[in-house]
Protein backbone atom coordinates (compact mmCIF):
# COMPACT_ATOMS: atom_id res chain seq x y z
CA UNK A 1 0.00 0.00 0.00
CA UNK A 2 1.28 3.50 -0.71
CA UNK A 3 2.18 5.83 2.12
CA UNK A 4 0.21 8.88 1.01
CA UNK A 5 -2.07 8.77 -2.00
CA UNK A 6 -3.69 12.14 -2.53
CA UNK A 7 -7.14 13.00 -3.81
CA UNK A 8 -8.52 14.13 -7.15
CA UNK A 9 -7.35 17.45 -8.54
CA UNK A 10 -10.86 18.48 -9.58
CA UNK A 11 -14.14 18.56 -7.63
CA UNK A 12 -15.85 15.80 -9.58
CA UNK A 13 -16.47 12.73 -7.42
CA UNK A 14 -19.41 10.64 -6.35
CA UNK A 15 -21.27 7.34 -6.44
CA UNK A 16 -22.88 7.69 -9.87
CA UNK A 17 -21.09 10.55 -11.63
CA UNK A 18 -22.66 13.42 -9.70
CA UNK A 19 -20.76 16.64 -10.56
CA UNK A 20 -19.70 18.57 -7.48
CA UNK A 21 -18.78 21.85 -9.16
CA UNK A 22 -21.79 23.46 -7.50
CA UNK A 23 -21.72 21.38 -4.33
CA UNK A 24 -22.13 22.92 -0.90
CA UNK A 25 -18.60 22.22 0.33
CA UNK A 26 -15.15 22.87 -1.14
CA UNK A 27 -12.89 20.04 -2.31
CA UNK A 28 -9.23 20.80 -1.68
CA UNK A 29 -6.59 18.78 -3.50
CA UNK A 30 -4.25 17.49 -0.83
CA UNK A 31 -1.54 17.30 -3.46
CA UNK A 32 -1.72 21.02 -4.14
CA UNK A 33 0.24 22.11 -1.07
CA UNK A 34 -0.77 24.38 1.78
CA UNK A 35 -4.38 25.49 2.01
CA UNK A 36 -3.95 29.21 1.31
CA UNK A 37 -5.31 32.05 -0.78
CA UNK A 38 -8.66 31.69 -2.53
CA UNK A 39 -9.03 28.06 -1.47
CA UNK A 40 -8.67 29.06 2.18
CA UNK A 41 -11.30 31.76 1.72
CA UNK A 42 -13.85 29.11 0.70
CA UNK A 43 -13.28 27.25 3.97
CA UNK A 44 -14.54 29.88 6.33
CA UNK A 45 -16.23 27.30 8.55
CA UNK A 46 -13.19 25.02 8.73
CA UNK A 47 -11.01 22.59 6.81
CA UNK A 48 -11.35 18.86 7.38
CA UNK A 49 -8.71 16.30 6.47
CA UNK A 50 -10.22 12.98 5.36
CA UNK A 51 -8.17 9.77 5.39
CA UNK A 52 -9.98 7.22 3.24
CA UNK A 53 -9.08 3.51 2.98
CA UNK A 54 -9.21 3.55 -0.82
CA UNK A 55 -10.38 5.51 -3.84
CA UNK A 56 -13.03 4.43 -6.29
CA UNK A 57 -16.28 4.64 -4.32
CA UNK A 58 -18.86 7.39 -4.03
CA UNK A 59 -18.68 8.15 -0.31
CA UNK A 60 -16.75 11.38 -0.82
CA UNK A 61 -19.43 12.72 -3.13
CA UNK A 62 -22.06 11.74 -0.56
CA UNK A 63 -20.17 13.60 2.16
CA UNK A 64 -20.27 16.74 0.02
CA UNK A 65 -24.05 16.50 -0.21
CA UNK A 66 -24.33 16.37 3.58
CA UNK A 67 -21.91 19.14 4.57
CA UNK A 68 -22.81 22.84 4.77
CA UNK A 69 -21.24 25.53 2.63
CA UNK A 70 -17.90 26.78 3.94
CA UNK A 71 -16.42 23.44 5.03
CA UNK A 72 -13.43 22.38 2.94
CA UNK A 73 -12.20 18.82 2.53
CA UNK A 74 -8.61 17.64 1.92
CA UNK A 75 -8.39 13.92 1.14
CA UNK A 76 -5.70 11.23 1.28
CA UNK A 77 -6.02 7.51 0.51
CA UNK A 78 -4.41 4.43 2.05
CA UNK A 79 -5.09 2.24 -1.00
CA UNK A 80 -6.13 -0.86 0.94
CA UNK A 81 -6.58 -3.71 -1.52
CA UNK A 82 -7.68 -6.88 0.28
CA UNK A 83 -9.68 -6.03 3.40
CA UNK A 84 -8.21 -8.98 5.29
CA UNK A 85 -7.53 -8.99 9.02
CA UNK A 86 -3.80 -9.02 8.29
CA UNK A 87 -3.91 -6.02 5.95
CA UNK A 88 -6.18 -4.03 8.23
CA UNK A 89 -4.07 -4.76 11.32
CA UNK A 90 -0.90 -3.53 9.58
CA UNK A 91 -2.33 -0.21 8.38
CA UNK A 92 -1.60 2.00 11.42
CA UNK A 93 1.81 3.19 10.25
CA UNK A 94 0.30 4.35 6.97
CA UNK A 95 -2.56 6.01 8.83
CA UNK A 96 -0.07 8.00 10.90
CA UNK A 97 1.86 9.20 7.85
CA UNK A 98 -1.39 10.51 6.39
CA UNK A 99 -2.30 12.17 9.68
CA UNK A 100 1.10 13.88 9.78
CA UNK A 101 0.63 15.14 6.22
CA UNK A 102 -2.87 16.52 6.81
CA UNK A 103 -1.78 18.14 10.08
CA UNK A 104 1.01 19.88 8.14
CA UNK A 105 -1.69 21.33 5.85
CA UNK A 106 -3.28 23.11 8.83
CA UNK A 107 -6.52 21.12 8.89
CA UNK A 108 -8.85 22.01 11.75
CA UNK A 109 -10.05 18.40 12.08
CA UNK A 110 -9.06 14.99 10.70
CA UNK A 111 -11.53 12.16 10.13
CA UNK A 112 -9.81 8.78 10.11
CA UNK A 113 -11.99 6.54 7.96
CA UNK A 114 -11.96 2.78 7.91
CA UNK A 115 -13.55 1.42 11.07
CA UNK A 116 -12.33 -2.22 10.83
CA UNK A 117 -8.63 -1.67 11.71
CA UNK A 118 -9.56 0.22 14.86
CA UNK A 119 -12.26 -2.26 15.82
CA UNK A 120 -9.64 -5.01 15.57
CA UNK A 121 -7.39 -2.90 17.81
CA UNK A 122 -10.21 -2.66 20.34
CA UNK A 123 -12.07 0.20 22.00
CA UNK A 124 -9.43 1.02 24.61
CA UNK A 125 -6.45 0.53 22.29
CA UNK A 126 -8.07 2.76 19.70
CA UNK A 127 -8.71 5.52 22.25
CA UNK A 128 -5.09 5.49 23.39
CA UNK A 129 -3.70 5.54 19.84
CA UNK A 130 -5.93 8.40 18.73
CA UNK A 131 -5.20 10.40 21.90
CA UNK A 132 -1.48 9.96 21.26
CA UNK A 133 -1.85 11.15 17.66
CA UNK A 134 -3.98 14.10 18.77
CA UNK A 135 -1.32 15.25 21.22
CA UNK A 136 1.59 14.59 18.84
CA UNK A 137 0.14 16.42 15.82
CA UNK A 138 -1.83 19.12 17.70
CA UNK A 139 -5.04 18.62 15.74
CA UNK A 140 -8.43 17.22 16.71
CA UNK A 141 -9.41 13.92 15.07
CA UNK A 142 -11.72 10.93 15.34
CA UNK A 143 -12.03 7.48 13.77
CA UNK A 144 -15.15 6.17 12.07
CA UNK A 145 -15.76 3.70 14.88
CA UNK A 146 -15.43 6.37 17.60
CA UNK A 147 -17.74 8.57 15.57
CA UNK A 148 -20.38 5.85 15.27
CA UNK A 149 -20.36 5.13 19.00
CA UNK A 150 -20.78 8.86 19.66
CA UNK A 151 -23.77 8.98 17.31
CA UNK A 152 -25.44 6.04 19.05
CA UNK A 153 -24.94 7.65 22.46
CA UNK A 154 -26.15 11.05 21.26
CA UNK A 155 -29.34 9.36 20.03
CA UNK A 156 -29.65 7.35 23.26
CA UNK A 157 -29.66 4.07 21.35
CA UNK A 158 -28.86 1.00 23.45
CA UNK A 159 -29.01 -2.04 21.15
CA UNK A 160 -28.07 -2.31 17.51
CA UNK A 161 -28.57 -4.71 14.67
CA UNK A 162 -25.43 -4.43 12.55
CA UNK A 163 -24.46 -5.44 9.05
CA UNK A 164 -20.96 -5.37 7.57
CA UNK A 165 -19.46 -6.35 4.19
CA UNK A 166 -16.08 -7.54 5.47
CA UNK A 167 -16.77 -11.24 5.89
CA UNK A 168 -17.55 -13.73 8.62
CA UNK A 169 -14.03 -13.64 10.08
CA UNK A 170 -14.47 -10.10 11.45
CA UNK A 171 -18.14 -10.15 12.42
CA UNK A 172 -17.57 -11.08 16.08
CA UNK A 173 -14.75 -8.54 16.35
CA UNK A 174 -17.10 -5.72 15.32
CA UNK A 175 -19.75 -6.85 17.79
CA UNK A 176 -17.23 -6.97 20.64
CA UNK A 177 -16.02 -3.45 19.84
CA UNK A 178 -19.51 -2.03 20.36
CA UNK A 179 -20.16 -4.12 23.45
CA UNK A 180 -16.90 -2.88 25.00
CA UNK A 181 -18.09 0.66 24.25
CA UNK A 182 -21.34 0.06 26.14
CA UNK A 183 -23.61 -0.63 23.14
CA UNK A 184 -25.58 -3.87 23.05
CA UNK A 185 -25.53 -5.93 19.85
CA UNK A 186 -28.59 -8.02 18.99
CA UNK A 187 -26.80 -9.40 15.92
CA UNK A 188 -23.89 -8.45 13.69
CA UNK A 189 -24.45 -9.98 10.27
CA UNK A 190 -21.86 -10.19 7.48
CA UNK A 191 -22.35 -9.75 3.74
CA UNK A 192 -20.58 -12.29 1.59
CA UNK A 193 -18.87 -10.09 -1.00
CA UNK A 194 -15.29 -9.63 -2.20
CA UNK A 195 -13.56 -6.50 -0.86
CA UNK A 196 -13.12 -5.07 -4.37
CA UNK A 197 -16.82 -5.53 -5.15
CA UNK A 198 -18.27 -3.76 -2.09
CA UNK A 199 -18.87 -0.43 -3.92
CA UNK A 200 -20.74 -2.27 -6.69
CA UNK A 201 -23.46 -3.78 -4.49
CA UNK A 202 -26.82 -2.36 -5.66
CA UNK A 203 -28.44 -0.22 -2.98
CA UNK A 204 -31.79 -1.96 -3.45
CA UNK A 205 -30.21 -5.37 -2.83
CA UNK A 206 -28.56 -4.11 0.35
CA UNK A 207 -31.91 -2.67 1.48
CA UNK A 208 -33.60 -6.04 0.97
CA UNK A 209 -30.87 -7.91 2.84
CA UNK A 210 -30.86 -5.50 5.80
CA UNK A 211 -34.66 -5.68 6.02
CA UNK A 212 -34.70 -9.47 5.97
CA UNK A 213 -31.93 -9.85 8.55
CA UNK A 214 -33.32 -7.14 10.84
CA UNK A 215 -36.76 -8.74 10.95
CA UNK A 216 -35.14 -12.09 11.73
CA UNK A 217 -33.28 -10.59 14.72
CA UNK A 218 -35.83 -8.65 16.80
CA UNK A 219 -34.95 -6.45 19.76
CA UNK A 220 -32.70 -3.77 18.28
CA UNK A 221 -33.55 -0.09 18.56
CA UNK A 222 -31.27 0.91 15.67
CA UNK A 223 -29.68 -0.45 12.50
CA UNK A 224 -25.92 0.01 12.12
CA UNK A 225 -24.24 -0.20 8.70
CA UNK A 226 -20.46 -0.65 8.50
CA UNK A 227 -18.65 0.52 5.36
CA UNK A 228 -18.79 3.92 3.67
CA UNK A 229 -17.98 2.39 0.31
CA UNK A 230 -21.22 0.41 0.30
CA UNK A 231 -24.05 2.27 -1.45
CA UNK A 232 -26.53 2.69 1.41
CA UNK A 233 -27.09 6.41 2.02
CA UNK A 234 -29.83 6.44 -0.63
CA UNK A 235 -31.89 3.82 1.22
CA UNK A 236 -31.55 5.13 4.79
CA UNK A 237 -34.86 7.01 4.70
CA UNK A 238 -36.72 4.00 3.25
CA UNK A 239 -35.27 1.65 5.87
CA UNK A 240 -36.25 4.00 8.69
CA UNK A 241 -39.75 4.45 7.30
CA UNK A 242 -40.32 0.73 6.73
CA UNK A 243 -38.70 -0.67 9.88
CA UNK A 244 -39.41 2.10 12.38
CA UNK A 245 -35.90 2.50 13.82
CA UNK A 246 -33.02 4.93 13.15
CA UNK A 247 -30.32 3.84 10.72
CA UNK A 248 -26.70 4.73 11.48
CA UNK A 249 -25.03 5.01 8.08
CA UNK A 250 -21.29 5.83 8.14
CA UNK A 251 -21.19 8.83 5.80
CA UNK A 252 -24.12 10.50 7.55
CA UNK A 253 -22.54 9.75 10.92
CA UNK A 254 -19.29 11.36 9.72
CA UNK A 255 -21.10 14.48 8.49
CA UNK A 256 -22.85 14.76 11.88
CA UNK A 257 -19.53 14.56 13.74
CA UNK A 258 -17.78 17.05 11.45
CA UNK A 259 -20.52 19.57 12.20
CA UNK A 260 -20.27 18.79 15.91
CA UNK A 261 -16.51 19.31 16.04
CA UNK A 262 -16.62 22.50 13.97
CA UNK A 263 -19.56 23.91 15.99
CA UNK A 264 -21.78 24.07 12.92
CA UNK A 265 -25.46 23.15 12.80
CA UNK A 266 -27.19 22.75 9.43
CA UNK A 267 -29.73 19.91 9.12
CA UNK A 268 -30.22 18.05 5.83
CA UNK A 269 -33.49 16.40 4.84
CA UNK A 270 -33.91 13.17 2.91
CA UNK A 271 -31.13 11.08 4.44
CA UNK A 272 -32.60 9.92 7.71
CA UNK A 273 -33.37 11.16 11.20
CA UNK A 274 -29.73 11.73 12.17
CA UNK A 275 -29.09 14.44 9.56
CA UNK A 276 -32.59 15.87 9.90
CA UNK A 277 -32.39 16.36 13.69
CA UNK A 278 -28.62 16.56 14.39
CA UNK A 279 -28.93 15.29 17.98
CA UNK A 280 -26.41 16.80 20.37
CA UNK A 281 -25.74 19.78 18.10
CA UNK A 282 -27.36 22.86 19.63
CA UNK A 283 -27.10 26.24 17.95
CA UNK A 284 -26.44 29.36 20.02
CA UNK A 285 -29.96 30.67 19.40
CA UNK A 286 -31.57 27.41 20.48
CA UNK A 287 -29.40 27.30 23.60
CA UNK A 288 -30.50 30.83 24.54
CA UNK A 289 -34.15 29.96 23.95
CA UNK A 290 -33.93 26.96 26.28
CA UNK A 291 -32.72 28.98 29.28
Amino acid sequence: MSEIATNFSTPSVDRRGFLLGSASASLLAASSGALVGSAQARNWRGTVGCIKPRAGDGSLGELFKLLPEGIGIAVTYLNLAEGTREELSSAFGTYEKNIAYLASQHCDLITIEGAPPFMILGHEGEAKMVDDWRQKYKVDMFTSSQNQVDVLKAMNLKKIFGIAPFGEDLRKTYAKYFEDAGIGVVAMESIDVAFADIPNLPAQDVYALIKKKFLANPGADAIYILGSSMDTLSVVAALEQDLGVPVIQPTAARAWDIQRHLHVRQPVKGYGVLMETLPGLISKDLALQSR
